[in-house]
């Protein structure tokens, strides 16, 4: 049976790396975790129940109320974050709570509480998770690492175009401002801030498609499962027998 590893996709808000791991993970057959929705849920939770975020102590109490669900919506053939048995996949995208998310991620009690969760999720390995931390936090030792990197208008474009297919509301201006924003918070922040693993593959995909960004990466991936597998079967040959 063919060994599975852990993909870890770390890199800067709107740089497709969501995008890219749903695509590797559904042609590797693996599981995709999207963490950014997790960091998103609890925010719009915060939102909803008007809790200060300055607040640690307000914060860290609600934690345990909070349910995240990632469950398969079989039409779009894509996974729908729930909170609480609600689907929240279009609220967690809206401009009002991407503009507090990376505010929440700071926090050291709410990074806990999903980074345990993310290692329990990925336990059994053959995943992809994507995030800002998950190969220098969450999953140090994972067999694959890639650090995602565009320029600021190619990402402040996607997002932009992201944002008016599903009807928000919003202008160039303020989803670029929003950007940078979260960019600053991201690499400044005491608790797991955003920056590349010395051992992760740095990959700028400003002038990348989709498509040759997948099958770029999704060679890379095959290649270091190839090597783990061939390393395992060594493994297994040169364990002497037992003696009777």
């Amino acid at each position: 049976m063919e060994k599975k590893i852990i993909i870890a996709i770390d890199g800067y808000s709107s740089c497709g790396k969501s995008t890219l791991a749903k695509d590797l993970a559904k042609e590797l057959n693996y599981t995709y975790i999207d963490t950014g929705a997790m960091y998103r849920a609890v925010t719009l939770y915060l939102i909803q129940n008007k809790i200060d975020i300055e607040d640690v102590e307000a914060v860290e109490a609600c934690l345990p109320k909070i349910k995240i669900e990632f469950i398969q919506n079989e039409i779009l053939e894509k996974c729908d974050t729930y909170l609480n048995g609600q689907n929240v996949e279009l609220l967690i995208r809206s401009p009002y709570v991407s503009s507090q998310v990376s505010e929440v991620s700071t926090i050291k009690t709410v990074r806990v509480f999903l980074v345990e969760q993310q290692k329990e999720m990925g336990k059994a390995k053959g995943v992809v998770m994507d995030g800002r931390d998950i190969g220098t936090v969450v999953f140090k030792e994972a067999e694959f690492k890639l650090f995602l990197t565009a320029d600021v208008a190619t990402r402040t474009q996607r997002r932009y175009d992201e944002l008016i297919r599903k009807n928000i509301e919003v202008t160039f201006q303020e989803v670029q401002a929003n950007l940078e924003h979260r960019d600053h918070i991201d690499t400044h922040r005491a608790e797991s801030p955003l920056y590349k693993a010395d051992d992760a593959v740095l990959l700028d995909n400003s002038i990348l498609t989709r498509e040759d960004q997948l099958r770029l990466v999704l060679n890379m991936a095959k290649k270091v499962i190839e090597r783990i597998n061939i390393q395992s079967e060594e493994t297994i040959e040169s364990t002497p027998e037992e003696k009777s």
